[in-house]
């Protein structure tokens, strides 16, 4: 494993609970030891945090996705409380999930913006950058004031696809939305595009009308931000083999794997759905097709440019 070096000198990286796999493995490529955290629940459900570890001055980096239950926000606004009452020099907020992402906007009377109002606790609590993968909206970053470093999972995914050496393949965006980032995947894997036309006639209900592009004898690749309930990709994968595709991949970055999501992945006629660590999996969301890479060494990477007061745009190829 390459280990990025790091100057230990003022630096400190804590981790949450949601997701302490990857907070260890970031840990192990950075070579340092995570800092020790005492979390814990009260008789009546109440989340306690403690930093065990002297982090006065130092600059401060948080690992916690907000993927559900709520808890998981909770404890990390509570964590940034701590590190800034413990005078940190500097907080910054790793967010490999950004949780409520979806809601961004009033698409509906009288509703709330939760992604907004994440962003505004985030910063109230006293988070001084943030770091993210893959927002469900690049203009996320716009509810923060304060400097965000979004970063892509597709330098990891195109990784695993080139040495698979597919030929000829078709990426396929799974809506109009998803075409920038299906552009991305064809132009890095030497692929062409197509693009499917669907709509939503209620949440997590996907409806394919039509699919603008040749795939016929080809394989096909679905890239996508999450899966959730997996009607999306699902039905994706249906209508493309309607169509005559040969083989069929899926890859997203965050997997949710909500509700009936693993049992319609295992019903489609998909070859593979590569995911990464964003979120953990649990075992029993687990099955076959399903494989997990890891941006442990991304996310490091992130860190110790940040850390170094250097560019991370480098972690975009």
């Amino acid at each position: 494993m390459d280990v990025v070096s790091l100057p230990k000198h003022g630096f400190k990286l804590l981790s949450g609970t949601a997701n302490q796999g990857l907070a260890d493995e970031i840990a192990e490529h950075l070579g340092v030891e995570l800092c020790k955290v005492t979390c814990s629940r009260f008789a009546d459900g109440e989340i306690f945090v403690r930093i065990d570890e002297n982090i006065r001055g130092a600059d401060v980096f948080i690992v916690q996705p907000t993927n559900p239950p709520a808890d998981n926000v909770m404890e990390l606004l509570l964590l940034i409380d701590a590190a800034r009452r413990a005078s940190a020099a500097r907080i910054t907020a790793v967010m490999p999930y950004y949780g409520y992402s979806r809601q961004d906007r009033k698409d509906q009377p009288r509703v709330a913006i939760g992604a907004k109002l994440l962003a505004n606790m985030i910063e109230s609590a006293g988070a001084d950058r943030v770091l993210g993968i893959d927002f469900h909206q690049h203009q996320l970053q716009g509810f923060f004031d304060v400097p965000v470093d979004h970063l892509y999972a597709a330098p990891v995914m195109t990784s695993h696809y080139r040495r698979k050496q597919l030929k000829d393949v078709v990426v396929v965006a799974p809506d109009v939305g998803s075409a920038k980032m299906a552009r991305g995947f064809a132009k890095r894997l030497n692929g062409t595009l197509a693009i499917i036309d669907k709509r939503r006639p209620t949440a997590n209900v996907a409806e394919v009308l039509n699919v603008v592009g040749d795939v016929e004898g080809r394989d096909c690749l679905i890239p996508d931000d999450m899966i959730d309930t997996a009607g999306t990709v699902t039905e994706a994968a249906r209508a493309l083999k309607k169509l005559g595709a040969n083989d069929i991949y899926v890859c997203a970055t965050h997997a949710l794997l909500s509700g009936p999501a693993v049992e319609r992945l295992c019903a489609a006629p998909i070859v593979e759905v590569a995911v990464t660590n964003t979120i953990p999996i649990p075992q029993d969301r687990q099955f076959p097709q399903l494989k997990v890479l890891s941006v442990g060494e991304l996310l490091a990477k992130a860190i110790r440019f940040t850390h170094s007061e250097q560019s991370v745009s480098s972690l975009f190829d």
